[in-house]
């Protein structure tokens, strides 16, 4: 694991690479609004997917460098993730953009102009909790790259049966919650849960190349 320092036109942006002994791709992935890299499903696919020949590039918006408690506007993470892109990039392999919540409307932005091979939205934020109304499912359709799309069960950002239909793929978390947390009366433990996160991601990469 190494950790570096990038600067971009939104800040000092950190970036911490769990790299592959043999990769064929790289996954940068992104934190949400409301939280860090520390986020499990985050974690969880650092501990996995470099065993798949995938290496993980978790990256840490500027705005959580600087210590900031609230995250800037679309536009500004927009600019964070630009700014990170050549670094991860520089080992000359396909880039997955990736990201969870807000992390994930930034990978579907961007995806197109950055040349991302492929995204991974992980609890995409299809609309504010209980604003059906006010869908950003443009930005997900828009991506237009192989995309896939990982989903709890209950949401409230958006169920999987909310979701339109589109190319991407989506996978259910049953039971899972906004940051794929399943209760105990859940059908499945929380272990499981996240090993169904980064099965469907392994799965989905041996696709891509």
């Amino acid at each position: 694991m190494t950790t570096e320092i990038i600067s971009t036109d939104a800040g000092d942006a950190r970036i911490t690479w769990h790299r592959a002994d043999e990769a064929r791709l790289v996954l940068a992935v992104g934190h949400g609004a409301g939280g860090g890299i520390e986020a499990r499903d985050l974690r969880a696919l650092a501990a996995v997917l470099p065993g798949h020949g995938v290496s993980v590039v978790l990256v840490e918006q500027p705005w959580r460098v600087a210590g900031k408690k609230v995250a800037p506007a679309p536009k500004t993470l927009d600019a964070g993730w630009r700014g990170i892109w050549p670094a991860v990039t520089g080992p000359g392999l396909p880039v997955i953009s990736g990201g969870r919540s807000a992390g994930a409307r930034v990978a579907c932005r961007t995806a197109g102009e950055l040349g991302a091979a492929a995204v991974l939205a992980l609890s995409f934020p299809l609309h504010p909790p209980g604003r059906p109304e006010r869908s950003r499912a443009e930005e997900l359709l828009g991506a237009g790259v192989p995309t896939l799309v990982v989903q709890g069960g209950n949401d409230p950002f958006g169920r999987p049966a909310e979701f339109p239909d589109g190319p991407h793929r989506l996978v259910e978390i049953p039971h899972g919650d906004h940051g794929l947390v399943v209760p105990k009366r859940a059908g499945i433990t929380q272990e499981e849960a996240l090993a169904a996160v980064t099965d469907a991601v392994v799965e989905w990469s041996g696709s891509l190349g």
